[in-house]
């Protein structure tokens, strides 16, 4: 009997989140309907899909593979739902994105601008958040898409290049200094913002200092981009900063960008989907406003790193 996509959508929610309790909730059903139907499911194939060890449950080879192809299923139901909306009305509907502060600073306002005024039919809400925060809003299914550093892989999502930017340092406004190339190394002690360890940039940041010797006089956590960078521009403290996040209005700004250099830190980020679903076209048309946008600011920077 073949399953409906009810059962199916269980069973994928039961790999991704390790956990009959957990795709329970997240598919607003039960424990016991969840294990019932995974039970059922393997007696109909007469192989194991998940081993059960101490309350967590994980994929067997055959779980691997029943896997792969009902994210296939679901996102072929998806693809065909949407080709025969797209018959009955023009561009409508709800899409929510995730994004990182790099990206809602100087990239997020000139792409809404231009979705707006061209598809005014769709209501577009907008997350900023760390990457933490907005992949499991993307797993849960919350988000159509989100915008964040490169991750390492997750059953659950689909991951793909949007763009590669660099790492800058940020220090007070010293004329000598500004969009001069910088070797860390070479500053001597230097004290430090950073962002916390919930931002996925922190790890590749503390990477690079002990990788090249950079050395650290003193180091603070703040996780308020725009409030780092006041207080960096009245005080002798320094930041690491996203390029692309102040290509916009860098002769504005009272402060001294410096690329890093030799070496550099490139900064990838990626646009992370859930992996049972088609993009809707609406999020679609505005992922490719914001890749567009996104490339003319990183343009900025071409051949300073």
């Amino acid at each position: 009997m073949a399953e409906s996509l009810r059962e199916i959508r269980l069973f994928v929610a039961a790999y991704e989140e390790r956990s009959f309790t957990a795709a329970a909730l997240r598919e607003h059903g039960t424990q016991s309907g969840v294990s019932q139907h995974i039970r059922k499911l393997e007696e109909r194939f007469g192989v194991r899909l998940f081993s059960r060890e101490k309350g967590r449950v994980t994929p067997t080879p055959a779980g691997d593979a029943y896997y792969s192809r009902c994210v296939e299923m679901l996102r072929l139901q998806e693809a065909t739902n949407q080709a025969m909306m797209m018959f009955g009305h023009g561009v409508s509907g709800d899409i929510a994105v995730g994004l990182m502060p790099t990206m809602t600073r100087v990239t997020l306002a000139p792409a809404m601008r231009r979705f707006i005024k061209d598809y005014p039919n769709v209501s577009i809400r907008v997350v900023e958040a760390f990457s933490p925060i907005l992949t499991n809003s993307v797993l849960t299914g919350e988000l159509d898409f989100a915008i964040v550093p490169s991750i390492p892989g997750r059953p659950g999502l689909k991951t793909q290049h949007f763009l590669t930017t660099h790492e800058t340092l940020v220090s007070r406004m010293e004329p000598d200094w500004h969009l001069k190339p910088v070797k860390m190394k070479a500053l001597g002690p230097v004290k430090l913002i950073l962002p916390s360890i919930a931002n996925t940039r922190r790890s590749l940041i503390e990477t690079y200092i002990a990788s090249n010797g950079v050395q650290i006089e003193r180091m603070l956590e703040m996780d308020s981009m725009m409030g780092t960078l006041d207080f960096v521009a009245a005080s002798d403290w320094r930041t690491v900063v996203p390029a692309i996040m102040l290509a916009a209005d860098i002769d504005r700004l009272p402060l001294s960008v410096q690329p890093i250099v030799d070496p550099v830190a490139p900064l990838d980020l990626v646009l992370i989907e859930p992996s049972r679903q088609v993009i809707a076209p609406p999020a679609a048309m505005f992922l490719e406003l914001l890749r567009e946008e996104a490339e003319r600011l990183n343009q900025f920077w071409a051949g300073y790193f």
